[in-house]
């Protein structure tokens, strides 16, 4: 990629500030940033790399002031973060290979059918009645249950496997390690002290535009559908079980767990190491900070809890303070009663 700063600026939508004439041919961060390379400035931690770095020019937002004199031709935006994720999405579409046709050895039932511009990687599986979009990618060693279907523009990558019944939307990613459709853990007690498997009949329904981070895991229904829907962005080793519903654009951060027949509102943040109980209902646009537990349903929306069991983040940063003292507390009361 070789492109003129003002090139780049109409192409993210942003307003040069300096020599929109200089070429860049990379992306880089701003502390580290050479010239040739164009950086950006989102968080006003890294404010004092605007005046050291090497880039040609910096991606930062309108209202951005510098203090002194800087080296770097500026492009502004309303939001740099933003507009850098975008630049990044052209600069691989620039570096990426475009796989496609069928590589051997594969297996494709004779009933499976697909688009065009597909790819099917060595020791893929297609099941009976599989049916794939146009510019599908399965890479190695991922298999396609039975009467699956999967949408246009989704990538699955290595060692995926989605279990038979289930369907994937468009322009999904589904990384390293994905299960879905495997049994949601479901048992009934028995008299005995044992335990026996309730038969999990259902599927999982993933809508269009979800991204699934590696070693995630969803589960089907017992019965009916476990529901990801448009937008929803899930990270790395994260649980979702049977019967769950994410709504729409909804972001769920690492080793967060969702416990069965969950409904989970749109626009949500769920933070790393959160526990979601089952049964339970959570308002659009709540924040749950990390290692929180969720206990009860949630129903102010925009609501943002931290803790275990949550509580509002205000009450709980009154008690993190109040936590800190309390050794000191400690201390004072055990010489009062000493000296009573």
């Amino acid at each position: 990629m070789e492109l003129t700063v003002d090139q780049v600026a109409q192409l993210i939508g942003g307003k040069v500030e300096g020599n929109g004439e200089l070429t860049v041919n990379r992306l880089e961060k701003i502390e580290e940033a050479t010239a040739g390379s164009i950086a950006f400035l989102a968080n006003l931690k890294y404010t004092e790399y605007i005046y050291t770095t090497g880039a040609s020019a910096v991606i930062v937002s309108n209202d951005f002031e510098v203090s002194e004199p800087v080296k770097s031709a500026f492009i502004r935006v309303d939001d740099p973060y933003s507009a850098f994720g975008r630049l990044l999405e052209e600069y691989e579409k620039m570096l990426r290979t475009v796989k496609t046709g069928i590589e051997n050895p594969s297996y494709q039932s004779e009933s499976a059918t697909f688009g065009d511009n597909v790819y099917l990687g060595a020791f893929s599986h297609l099941g009976d009645n599989v049916a794939l979009g146009n510019n599908v990618k399965i890479y190695p060693n991922s298999v396609i249950g039975d009467n699956v279907s999967i949408g246009d523009d989704t990538t699955v990558y290595p060692g995926v496997k989605i279990y038979a019944n289930c369907s994937v939307g468009k322009s999904c990613n589904l990384h390293s390690g994905v299960v879905i459709g495997s049994d949601g853990f479901g048992y009934a007690p028995q008299p005995d002290g044992s335990f026996k498997a309730v038969p999990q009949t259902g599927n999982v329904i993933v809508e269009d535009h979800v991204d699934i981070g590696a070693n995630t895991v969803i589960d089907c229904a017992t019965m009916g559908s476990t529901v990801i829907k448009s937008g929803v962005k899930l990270d790395n080793l994260v649980q979702v079980a049977h019967n769950v519903e994410i709504g729409e654009n909804t972001a769920v951060a690492a080793q967060a767990g969702i416990s069965g027949s969950a409904k989970i509102g749109k626009n949500c943040q769920i933070g790393g190491q959160a526990g979601i109980t089952g049964h339970l209902t959570m308002a659009n646009r709540t924040t749950i900070g990390p290692q929180a537990g969720v206990p009860k349903t949630i129903e102010q929306e925009g609501g943002v809890f931290f803790g275990s069991p949550i509580m509002d983040h205000r009450d709980f940063l009154r008690m993190s303070i109040a936590l800190r003292k309390l050794p000191e507390l400690v201390r004072r009361v055990s010489e009062l009663e000493k000296n009573s």
